[in-house]
């Protein structure tokens, strides 16, 4: 009903109501002077109500005699039957809008899914998922939302309409292929309960073993579960957030320079960049040229940190690279190393 009230047609219905009515009006104006002194406002109104419905009765007002009144009868005529036209297109069009536009939409959007590979999926889309929804949009990366509540997916999408989602169960094989999981690179199950993330971690991996999966968990003791289950890496929101409160009064400039960093209009961020397996070794300086666009901050390979890695460093396949960059200087940097690597 809310799209219903922002449809542009439903601005046209009102606009036609409102002529017609003013179209009264005139016409019962014109018909009592064109009539006077006998014709009375019912009488005029009557003449008006059948010459713009275009019955044609008769002339309820005496129009022998008046050649400019059955001109103004034209005149009344021609606009009342243009704005019954507008009126009944506007009306037949609201009323198909909402469902044709919704199956047209809903082909659309499953056709961009089918074709999206290395996408995310979002499963939950409320309070935790919509800061992750925002943070790949600040970073431009491409996902997919699924989502239960029908009013936290309205709120959503008000805001962000060209989203691609799904009102559906993410715990569902189905939901998860219609959002194409087979070709995702990881999900998020962040809705806010943690046997759903569960159950949502556990279809992914038997659907998509190398998908990565991100569970937001209220209870920590439920991470061993959550392990099992195939979650990649557990997030409890009470854990991080009393660490942001501890590091906010140890570290304050370090907590000011990362809010800072999170809110830059740039989209800086700390990224990072994995080199393709079976990708032959190479310096540093060769295969991550000093730019303005990223700085190299350290590199993890086989299990091992390495901060601030020289030029001459050799760095082989499966390495990744951690850099503070911004969205741009994180996909040409992905383009260099796929064009040196290939």
């Amino acid at each position: 009903m809310r799209k219903a009230f922002r449809s542009s047609h439903y601005s046209g219905l009102i606009t036609g109501v409102v002529l017609m009515a003013v179209l009264h009006l005139i016409g019962t104006l014109g018909y009592m002077y064109i009539g006077r002194p006998n014709a009375t406002w019912i009488d005029s109104f009557y003449m008006t109500f059948i010459t713009v419905a275009t019955i044609g009765y008769g002339e309820i007002v005496d129009l022998n005699g008046h050649p400019w009144g059955r001109l103004f009868t034209v005149f009344i005529a021609i606009l009342g039957i243009g704005n019954m036209s507008y009126l009944f297109s506007s009306s037949v069009a609201l009323l198909l809008e909402s469902d044709l536009n919704a199956a047209l939409r809903k082909k659309r959007m499953q056709k961009e899914i089918a074709t999206l590979r290395g996408h995310y999926i979002i499963c939950g889309v409320g309070r935790v998922g919509s800061n992750v929804a925002n943070e790949l949009i600040k970073t431009k990366r491409e996902f997919v939302v699924i989502e239960n509540s029908a009013e936290m997916l309205e709120q959503w999408m008000a805001q962000h309409p060209a989203t691609m989602h799904l009102h559906s169960d993410a715990a569902e094989d189905e939901a998860l292929k219609y959002a194409g999981v087979d070709h995702a690179a990881g999900v998020f199950a962040v809705t806010g309960d943690d046997s759903h993330n569960l159950m949502i971690a556990l279809s992914v991996k038997l659907l998509n073993p190398k998908a990565r999966v991100v569970v937001r968990l209220h209870d920590i003791r439920n991470a061993n579960k959550a392990k099992r289950a195939g979650a990649d890496e557990i997030v409890s929101p009470d854990f991080t957030g009393g660490m942001r409160i501890a590091s906010a009064m140890l570290r304050p400039h370090v907590v000011s320079f990362m809010d800072q960093m999170l809110h830059s209009d740039e989209g800086l961020r700390m990224e990072e960049v994995l080199l393709p397996h079976g990708a032959p070794a190479s310096t540093v300086g060769e295969l991550v040229p000093r730019s303005r666009d990223y700085v190299l901050v350290a590199t993890h390979e086989h299990g091992h940190w390495v901060f601030n890695p020289a030029d001459d460093h050799v760095i082989k396949g499966g390495t990744a690279l951690v850099l503070m960059t911004t969205p741009g200087g994180r996909a040409h940097l992905e383009h260099v190393v796929n064009k040196v690597t290939a």
